[in-house]
């Protein structure tokens, strides 16, 4: 079973052998309120650890999308442009955002387990 690291920025990413899928913590759909549209990267885009990969618009705001490691886009759910309501019905499940092929897996240190994620998000 591959473990799932988390951000500061309240991305998820969940890791099977070299390839990684990414979306938003359900603390992050539940700040952003009724999600009405997404963008997605597009499939063969190199994304960096840290800058912006996606967007979100909710009824409240739109909010940037960070990567959480570093690599190259293999799929996007394109359900979430028909149905972006679907990051807020199971942000970490059918409402994942993209995956990618991780281009440094060492970047996965700098994430947070469960628990930590769990006690950093108590704090907030």
């Amino acid at each position: 079973m591959s473990e799932t690291k988390f951000t500061e920025d309240h991305e998820w990413i969940r890791v099977d052998g070299d390839i990684a899928t990414i979306g938003i913590t359900d603390y992050a759909q539940e700040q952003l309120g009724d999600i009405v549209f997404v963008e997605l990267p597009q499939t063969g885009d190199t994304i960096d650890q840290g800058g912006d990969v996606a967007i979100v618009e909710s009824v409240k705001a739109a909010s940037d999308i960070h990567a959480p490691v570093s690599g190259t886009v293999e799929t996007v759910n394109d359900a979430l442009v028909d149905e972006p309501g679907k990051a807020n019905e199971d942000p970490e499940g059918d409402g994942w955002f993209f995956t990618v092929t991780l281009s440094d897996p060492a970047e996965l240190d700098d994430l947070m387990d469960a628990d930590t994620y769990k006690a950093f998000v108590a704090k907030l």
